[in-house]
């Protein structure tokens, strides 16, 4: 079965939105049968200040699972792909609390990262989906 980069950010959305621990084991055990590694990490905070434990969160989960290598080639790919994901939703979530899940997949070279935030504003919650690409060798599970 051949999957393209499309399908692997389908499956770190769908991990991004898994509403509670056991849809998440749930799902990725699923998507571990279609030979896709998989991960997802809660976080919640204020955004500016939870963003370093986002990246370090994100980068431990990842190698835990076996998402990526223990390396800096594959510490470097999550970094870059959570970095771009969280770019597509910071200008709602500058000086606000935000809470919600990063999701990782990776399948052969194509490693997605999806992010879905809940900003809080008053009483009204808005919300973010970002998403990004990384190419990584594939050998270096």
């Amino acid at each position: 079965m051949m999957l393209q980069s499309s399908d692997i950010g389908r499956a770190a959305l769908r991990m991004a939105l898994t509403e509670n621990r056991k849809e998440e084991y749930a799902l990725r055990d699923e998507l571990k049968e279609q030979d896709i590694q998989a991960v997802a990490v809660n976080f919640g905070g204020r955004f500016l200040d939870i963003l370093p434990k986002i990246y370090e969160s994100a980068i431990v989960a990842a190698q835990r699972q076996k998402v990526i290598s223990d390396t800096h080639v594959g510490d470097g790919s999550v970094l870059g792909a959570v970095e771009s994901a969280i770019d597509q939703v910071k200008i709602k979530a500058l000086g606000m609390n935000v809470g919600g899940k990063l999701g990782i997949a990776r399948w052969k070279e194509h490693l997605c990262v999806a992010i879905y935030i809940g900003v809080g504003v008053l009483h009204f919650n808005e919300v973010a989906v970002g998403m990004a690409h990384r190419a990584l060798r594939d050998d270096l599970v």
